[in-house]
């Protein structure tokens, strides 16, 4: 708990790290000043790119006690702003699901090593950024909590399946080793309804470690208030949500 009489102090950076087979690419990181132990977070950006709102919400999490590295996970698309970057991998047909689950392996594997982490590592994603979350949380053995805001095509059928993403998310879910959080809205077309219902039918099946809760009056990205689908009462009570979930995993 806060106490206004405490020293407090950030560092935040782009640093470089090693992804999906070996290759370089940047991260945006950011950490308390301090001796630790501290919890790590893997931040997984969404399809308008690795951009402002990704780094302040890294901030955010270092805010909250947090080591935090966004890694571009657009790296070897190019460079320029992240409208530009994002459209251009927009018109690939996404980044292979493989190269994502690698760049976040490697991401979690920087945070661990660190010499102030508490050996846990949690990842959060949004959007497109929830999907790979939830693949690397199934793949990547190692994270120990994963929040998943309205992460699209989770579920998805077999006319969806391409060479970069050639199985559904939801076909992993028999390998997920961590506890899930799950923040919906009721009125999103990406993941809908049904399709959040089918995600935690298996997640039940399978017997795992899940919480879900949708939100009425909000669709997708209902955290982002540079936008109009901004819904700041179910924003608040998701943010609340997701740092006890947090803490409750990764302290």
């Amino acid at each position: 708990m806060y106490q206004t009489d405490m020293y407090e102090g950030l560092l935040a950076e782009t640093i470089t790290l090693a992804g999906a087979n070996g290759d370089e690419i940047n991260a945006y990181f950011a950490r308390p000043l301090g001796p630790g132990p501290y919890p790590a977070m893997v931040l997984t950006h969404h399809m308008p790119g690795w951009d402002q709102w990704y780094r302040e919400t890294t901030l955010k999490f270092a805010h909250q006690g947090y080591i935090t590295i966004s890694p571009n996970l657009y790296f070897r698309s190019g460079h320029g702003t992240p409208e530009d970057v994002a459209a251009k991998v927009r018109a690939d047909g996404g980044i292979p699901d493989d190269q994502a689950v690698g760049d976040l392996a490697g991401a979690m594997k920087y945070v661990r090593a660190l010499p102030y982490s508490n050996g846990k590592v949690g990842i959060f994603g949004t959007c497109s950024g929830g999907r790979h979350a939830y693949l690397a949380a199934c793949r990547a053995p190692g994270f120990d909590a994963i929040v998943d805001c309205w992460g699209g095509r989770v579920v998805m059928t077999p006319d969806q399946l391409t060479k970069n993403f050639p199985v559904s998310p939801l076909d992993y879910t028999k390998d997920l080793s961590c506890p899930i959080l799950g923040l919906f809205g009721n009125e999103d077309s990406s993941p809908t309804s049904e399709q959040v219902n089918q995600h935690e039918a298996e997640l039940k099946k399978l017997g795992k470690n899940y919480e879900f809760h949708r939100y009425d009056g909000a669709g997708h990205g209902f955290f982002y208030y540079h936008a109009p689908m901004y819904r700041q009462a179910q924003a608040v009570d998701g943010w609340q949500k997701t740092f006890a979930f947090l803490e409750k995993y990764l302290a």
